[in-house]
Parts: C-alpha cells; sequence; structure tokens
C-alpha cells in the first residue's frame, strides 16, 4: 500500500490543549520523545543538534543601593554591617524590606553598642553589698559622696561608690521598709506603722511624720514638689514638712481592697499612679491631673480624682511605671517592656512588648537611656532602651539592648539606681546589691547577628567572613549559626593578632539563611581594655539548581516511520501537531517532557518554538512539513 493511501488512520493526538502534567501512552511505535503527550521522532542532524545548555541564572544589575555592593550580582553576594546602634530584637538581617534593619541585630551580651560604628565589652560587675531583701533602692548624693540609699530590711543603709556602708537609726519600733523616695535633700519611709523623714547628710535620726496604722504594703514618692503615698489600697497627698499625727483622707480609694499599687510616676501634665490586682489579672495606670484654679492648703494646685488611662491587656502585670524628660513612659511589667509617649493632656500611647525575655522590675534613667531590672541570659541583670530614637520613625519601637550582668545568678534583678549624680549603676537580686565596676571590663561578651537571607528564600553557599576588628587589647571568635540554632567555630584570633578573611567552612551544604556570633575578650594584660569591633561582610553565591534549555530537533512531517519501519501519519497532521504545540506554547504553562532514549522525564517550559518547513507542495501533498526545533527551559 502506497505511504498514506488509507484514509481511516487516526489521527495520533486529541487536538484539544492538554494538561501540563500529560504523559505519553505508548501504542506500538517507537517514538523517541513527548512533549505534552505528542510524541515525536528526532531528526538530529550537523546543523540541528540535539542540545543541552546551562541556562543563565544571574543578571547584571547597577549597584544603587546606599550599602556598596549589596545588590551586584554578577559576582558575590553580599552582606555587610558596620553599626549596631538601633539594638536587639531582630531575627532576620533583611535591610532591603527595612531601613533600619542596617542597624540591628538579634542579640548580645556584655556588648555596649551605643557608639555609632563600633561595639565593645560593657564594664563588669561584683557583688559589694550584702543584707536584707532590699524592698527599694535610690541614687542620692549626700553633700559630699554619689551614694545609694537600700533599705536593709527593717534599715536604712547609705552606701558609698567604694563599698563603705553607713546606717539611718529608724526612730520608733523598727519595722520593716516598705518603699522609699527621696527629693534631694531628705529622705522619706514607710514602715509597717509610720511614714518617717531624715536628712541624706548629717543627723543619721528621722522622724516619725505620719501614723500608717498596720501597713502590710506601700509606695511612697515624692512627685511635683509633693508627696504621695499608696498605702493599702488608699492614695494620700502628704505634707512632706509635717511633724507627726494620722494620715489625712484618702485623695482615693480602689474598690478593690487587696489592689496593690507598685509605682508612682509624674509627667508635665499629671501625676500617674500604676497597680495590680495580685488575685486576678487586671492591672492599670490613673492619671490625677491638677487643678490649677483650687489650692490646697498647701498651696499647691488641687489634685483631682485619678482615673484610668491604661488598662493592661490581661494577664499582664504592671510592676513600675515612670515618665522620663517629660513625654517618654516606660512600663515595666510582668511579660517584658513597653514604650510610650505621654501628650499634652497627660494620656499615654503606648506600643507592644519590645522585650519579651523576662520580667521587668524597676526603672532607673540616665542622659537618654532607660535601664530596667530584669533577668538576662538566665543571669539578674538590665536592659538599656535609647530613647532619643525610634527604629522606626513615628513609631513606639525604641532601640534596646542587655546590658549589665551579675555572672553567675540565677535570678531576675529586683531594683536599679545610679549611685549619686554619676553614671555608675546599681542593681540588686535578693538580698544582693551589684554595682558596675569602674576599673573592668567583662571577660567576655557577644553579639550575634541577624539571620542572613539575601531576601530570598533560594539557597546559598555561604563562603567567605570578613571580621572588621582591632585586636591590640583582646581577642575574638566567630561562629556560624544555623536555622536550629547550632553554632559552628569558624574563628579564632587571639590578642594582637591579625583577622583575615575565613572561610565558612561549617555548616557544610548549601543553606536557605545564616547567622553569625561575634565574641569579644578583653585583654589579657590589662582588664580594663578590650577589642573594637567594627563591623563584617559575608560574602556568599546562590545554590539555586541550575536550569538548562535543551533543544530538541523533531521530525513534523504528515508521514513519517520509526527505525522499525512502522508507519505513522496522514496528510495534514504535520500542521496540527505543530499547532497544538503552539497552544500549549500560548498557555504559558508547565509541560511534561519524556526522552524515552534515556528514561528522562521532567517538567518544563516552551522557551521557542522554530519551525523549518523546506519541502514544496506537489500534485497528491501539500508538502507542509519539516524540521520542528523545540527548545524545552528545565523548572
Amino acid at each position: 500500500m502506497p505511504y498514506g493511501d488509507d484514509i481511516t488512520e487516526g489521527l495520533v493526538y486529541t487536538l484539544s490543549n492538554p494538561a501540563g502534567s500529560t504523559n505519553y501512552s505508548a501504542t506500538g511505535e517507537a517514538y523517541d520523545v513527548a512533549i505534552a503527550g505528542l510524541p515525536f521522532f528526532l531528526f538530529n542532524s550537523d546543523d540541528s543538534p540535539y542540545r543541552r545548555v546551562t541556562a543563565q541564572y544571574r543578571k547584571q544589575q547597577i549597584d544603587q543601593s546606599r550599602e556598596p555592593g549589596e545588590q551586584t550580582l554578577t559576582g558575590w553576594w553580599v552582606r555587610s554591617q558596620s553599626s549596631f546602634h538601633l539594638g536587639a530584637g531582630i531575627k532576620f538581617f533583611e535591610p532591603v524590606q527595612e531601613e533600619s534593619l542596617r542597624f540591628q541585630y538579634t542579640e548580645s551580651k556584655g556588648i555596649d553598642v551605643w557608639t555609632r560604628g563600633q561595639a565593645t565589652l560593657l564594664n563588669d560587675t561584683a557583688s559589694f553589698y550584702s543584707g536584707a531583701a532590699p524592698a527599694q533602692m535610690i541614687g542620692v548624693n549626700d553633700g559630699t559622696n554619689d551614694c545609694i540609699l537600700v533599705t536593709d530590711g527593717t534599715a536604712l543603709k547609705k552606701i558609698t561608690t567604694g563599698g563603705t556602708s553607713s546606717t539611718y537609726t529608724q526612730t520608733g519600733t523598727a519595722s520593716t521598709i516598705y518603699s522609699l523616695t527621696t527629693n534631694g535633700k531628705q529622705y522619706f519611709f514607710i514602715n509597717g506603722t509610720h511614714v518617717h523623714r531624715g536628712n541624706i547628710s548629717g543627723s543619721t535620726s528621722d522622724t516619725e511624720i505620719y501614723n500608717a496604722s498596720s501597713t502590710t504594703r506601700a509606695t511612697i514618692r515624692y512627685v511635683k514638689q509633693r508627696l504621695i503615698a499608696a498605702i493599702g489600697s488608699s492614695i494620700y497627698e502628704l505634707d512632706a514638712n509635717h511633724s507627726s499625727g494620722a494620715l489625712p483622707g484618702a485623695l482615693y480609694t480602689h474598690p478593690n481592697t487587696s489592689w496593690v499599687w507598685s509605682s508612682i510616676a509624674e509627667g508635665p501634665q499629671a501625676i500617674y499612679i500604676s497597680g495590680y490586682d495580685p488575685n486576678g489579672t487586671s492591672s492599670s495606670v490613673f492619671k490625677i491631673t491638677l487643678d490649677a484654679a483650687v489650692p490646697n492648703s498647701l498651696g499647691f494646685p488641687t489634685l483631682n480624682t485619678p482615673t484610668v488611662i491604661i488598662d493592661m491587656p490581661e494577664g499582664e502585670r504592671i510592676n513600675d511605671f515612670d515618665v522620663y524628660l517629660g513625654a517618654y513612659a516606660i512600663l515595666a511589667t510582668s511579660l517584658g517592656f513597653r514604650a510610650g509617649i505621654a501628650d499634652t493632656t497627660g494620656d499615654v500611647q503606648y506600643g507592644p512588648l519590645l522585650f519579651k525575655d523576662a520580667p521587668c522590675n524597676n526603672i532607673a534613667f540616665r542622659d537618654n537611656f532607660a535601664y530596667l531590672a530584669t533577668k538576662i541570659d538566665g543571669e539578674a541583670g538590665l536592659v538599656r532602651i535609647d530613647l532619643s530614637t525610634t527604629v522606626v520613625t513615628n513609631s513606639l519601637y525604641f532601640p534596646w539592648a542587655w546590658d549589665l550582668v551579675a555572672s553567675g545568678t540565677s535570678v531576675t534583678a529586683d531594683q536599679v539606681a545610679f549611685f549619686g549624680n554619676s553614671d555608675r549603676a546599681a542593681f540588686t537580686t535578693g538580698n544582693n546589691t551589684w554595682a558596675e565596676s569602674t576599673t573592668s571590663l567583662v571577660a567576655s561578651g557577644y553579639l550575634r547577628t541577624g539571620y542572613i537571607r539575601y531576601n530570598t528564600l533560594e539557597a546559598k553557599i555561604f563562603k567567605l567572613m570578613q571580621a572588621r576588628v582591632d585586636t591590640s587589647n583582646g581577642g575574638i571568635n566567630i561562629d556560624s549559626v544555623d536555622y536550629a540554632d547550632n553554632f559552628f567555630r569558624i574563628g579564632t584570633f587571639a590578642q594582637g593578632a591579625a583577622v583575615p578573611e575565613v572561610n565558612i567552612s561549617y555548616p557544610q551544604a548549601s543553606q536557605e539563611y545564616l547567622g553569625f556570633q561575634f565574641t569579644l575578650t578583653r585583654s589579657s594584660t590589662d582588664t580594663a581594655k578590650g577589642p573594637l569591633f567594627t563591623g563584617y561582610q559575608v560574602k556568599s553565591l546562590p545554590a539555586i539548581p541550575r536550569q538548562r534549555l535543551i533543544q530538541y530537533p523533531l521530525s513534523c512531517y504528515d508521514h513519517e516511520s520509526d527505525h522499525f519501519g512502522v508507519e505513522v501519519g496522514y496528510e495534514g497532521s504535520a500542521y496540527y501537531r505543530m499547532s497544538q504545540l503552539e497552544s500549549i506554547e500560548n498557555v504559558g504553562d508547565t509541560i511534561r517532557v519524556e526522552d524515552f532514549r534515556t528514561g528522562e522525564s521532567f517538567l518544563g517550559l516552551i522557551e521557542e518554538l522554530d519551525f523549518r518547513n523546506a519541502t514544496p507542495s506537489d500534485k497528491r501533498f501539500t508538502g507542509y512539513g519539516g524540521l520542528l526545533l523545540v527548545t524545552i527551559r528545565t523548572v
């Protein structure tokens, strides 16, 4: 039978558009390949060979970023960091997503990050006084020395920066001191029976100025030139110059008789009092405004009835609340801390929990920083907040970092204060008081970066790390940190050693992201000195699987035969098959490609169709057939 005479031959493939994952079902003909379920014979030649070429996977790109080299994709993928002054708290270091991330990191301990462009070791601490668990600690100057006053059970101790202490005699029957405050010249405290007043310098005895009856909980503060006391569930305005006698009438009494008043603070427009229900989940901040038109018996504006301005989320308790420089409000809570802003009416807008590692108990301020007593990496210490800037413009996200630590402890710090007018900090842990060293840095401290992933989820090969550090006065260790918080030492450099670019040998294999930790160690010859760390740079390469361009030279004629001589086709089949592939190409979806010679089967995209017809029509046939070059991009 002449080729093509049998008009009963059916179509080799349904002319509808197939699904991308369609496989070819063999019918007996020995086809070479199938594309989207359409079978073809290969038509290889010198001019049109079967080819496999690696597809281009990196595009040239002009670098217009603020960090030079960070966006260059023609060579290394680079990520660098040269300052850490916007504090801790991030997981991923992606400055492309947010500008502030260029100056943030995950966490640090024993590291001072607040000077732009560098990181150094913090001062060490030492226990310098031990007594009964202090209810409170405040900084004072006695006219000669910068000191702190510490409540030591039933005693009040004045401790100098050198660690020497003296005791103020408690008038009357001594009992546990619950709260302490000062107006700069005098101190005031409440014990179980009385409110006391004494002079910071001169006489060490005091005067009982109010009978507080049988008090079991109390807070006292000197704010807005007046003495405010929260005794039991009631709030009182006291006369700081009073001699003796009963308490005045309460300004306000909380309806919950178990309510604990935890702090008293002042702002430009109001006095603030915070508290909580120890038997429940509620906690609030009250605002007391002043009525200047109605003076009280002391000649001061009358205090209005307290009103609630903050109700905390259920289960979060305010341990301390304070306002600094007339505007910045800090909430130390049972879950961490929040920062806020006080407006011109005295109301406070507060932000989210910024620090969630441990409870925060007490607040002190110095310069543009707030210091909170807390637990740091399992040890008692302080967290510091920079109130001079925000992480994100017009937000309530303030930079913070772990600060001084009492090494070897396992409790949460209770109180924090500064020695008088100095910048030297002290904090308490149970019955011990710790002070910042003036002569020694911490033995070591670390800074951990955010995970670096170059703003893509593709795998990368992290190759090289260059730490910028001056080791003249100390050494450095460099670790890589994988997704599961496993640490791998990739570099150790002793004091005085040069720090070259090091290979990131571990973890092995490609990673979606990787972090780094830098551990600084102080000088081996001078404990007051340490290394200077000014930044780092990481170089990586993309580890994405390479795409390939595979060119298939296909026979696309009306009548064909396989290498066994089995004839297939019909008049017009070449055009229909080519049209079918063009329709599939137009859809743009993935298709299944099968190579029956190698057993290979994969999903790909039609990158290009190139049909070449070189035969003329004759009396019997259209002559529409030829070479069909199909280029597939693997995916």
